[in-house]
């Protein structure tokens, strides 16, 4: 389920990948920087740009490289100045980037706190009840360099929106890795990806505003638990009790929360940092008191965060979100027995926020349209 372009992605390549291909052409390692400089501090969108690199050097990386490996398609605003991105690899896969604002007291939209959540494959495995990810599968997984991409475009989508200095590597605050797919489910091109957004000579971006989604794979928990880099941790629970959560995520069946919650507990030891429990509130499924209340024993146990996510409905799926008054209700008998708990407000219900929706609907879309042309001709 590879996907092997025949160029490889620059935004793929670590600085010592890059010294290690110039030096078989017998370039000097300083190259390296100079090329990764233009491409994550003044973001060049064309090998013309990099104009201290000999034209010699220009041709070679246009012939061994792709520059940028993702395309923009679409990119919809919604009335609560959430972005949503959508993005087409060089095979044609689509995929969804979000940038989510978060407006302060007293400054413009422009300087609102903005949180970028990215994708890590095409589609899903996992197959959770509640989600347009995964409804036709999982496709391929994402390269590193296809998933630093994403956070490229954005770059580009800022710089166009706001005109910055190009010293400013990063035009948002914080990463979560909790778009389409798992991310642990492709776990060596994650780790090669958030190295790259990292590291100096990347997009210098802190790891500990990078957050890591999962559903529960708990073998990829422990291992990374073990990674160098302090990334945060986000566990997709939305079922406190095994019952509950099999019924809507059949990764339980293989990782119950016998087994998930001791590996959490181990990764928070071990970082030293409060884990985040996200847990989708649907109505009729998982938002009962009883739910609300064991929820509340895992978090205080863990000394977890929650964040309650009302339910945003997908096309075709039966599911609804509770109302406003069992939302509240939900989340007051995790405040008040001290539990850090936020409960999130719709965003970017009018651009089709579902993870995965927008994708399926395009694809569906332009595979209507293949269709009628193909009959037409």
């Amino acid at each position: 389920m590879k996907f092997n372009p025949a160029k490889r992605p620059l935004t793929g390549e670590t600085l010592q990948s890059l010294e290690a291909s110039l030096a078989d052409r017998g370039e000097k390692p300083f190259r390296a920087r100079q090329i990764l400089d233009w491409v994550y501090k003044k973001r060049a969108r064309s090998w013309d740009d990099m104009t201290n690199l000999p034209k010699a050097l220009r041709s070679w990386l246009d012939a061994t490289f792709a520059l940028m490996p993702a395309s923009l398609v679409l990119n919809r605003h919604s009335a609560d100045v959430t972005d949503k991105l959508l993005l087409e690899m060089e095979d044609r896969s689509l995929i969804e980037t979000v940038i989510i604002r978060a407006p302060q007291d007293g400054v413009g939209v422009d300087h609102s706190r903005k949180t970028i959540c990215i994708s890590t494959q095409v589609g899903c495995a996992m197959g959770c009840v509640f989600c347009a990810s995964g409804l036709e599968g999982l496709k391929r997984d994402l390269s590193a360099g296809e998933i630093v991409a994403q956070l490229l475009q954005v770059c580009y989508a800022e710089d166009e929106r706001t005109p910055r200095a190009r010293a400013e590597l990063a035009s948002f605050d914080n990463i979560v890795v909790m778009g389409m797919g798992e991310p642990l489910a492709n776990y060596d091109a994650l780790i090669r990806a958030l190295t790259i957004v990292n590291a100096e000579w990347g997009l210098g971006f802190g790891a500990r505003r990078i957050t890591v989604s999962t559903s529960g794979l708990v073998p990829k928990i422990i291992r990374l638990a073990d990674e160098p880099l302090g990334f945060r941790l986000a566990i997709s629970l939305h079922g406190a009790t095994d019952e509950v959560r099999t019924r809507i995520m059949p990764v339980n069946k293989a990782y119950p929360l016998a087994k998930l919650l001791p590996a959490v507990r181990t990764f928070s030891e071990r970082h030293g940092r409060m884990v985040t429990l996200e847990f989708i509130l649907i109505e009729g499924v998982n938002d009962s008191l009883d739910q609300a209340r064991r929820l509340r024993d895992i978090a205080l146990d863990l000394h977890a965060h929650v964040n309650l996510i009302p339910y945003n409905t997908v096309d075709g799926l039966p599911w609804k979100r509770p109302e406003v008054a069992r939302q509240a209700e939900f989340a007051d008998i995790l405040d008040r027995s001290g539990v850090s708990v936020t409960l999130r407000r719709e965003k970017g219900h009018d651009i089709a926020a579902a993870c995965g929706q927008l994708r399926l609907k395009t694809e569906r879309e332009r595979d209507d349209s293949r269709a009628v042309s193909e009959v037409s001709s």
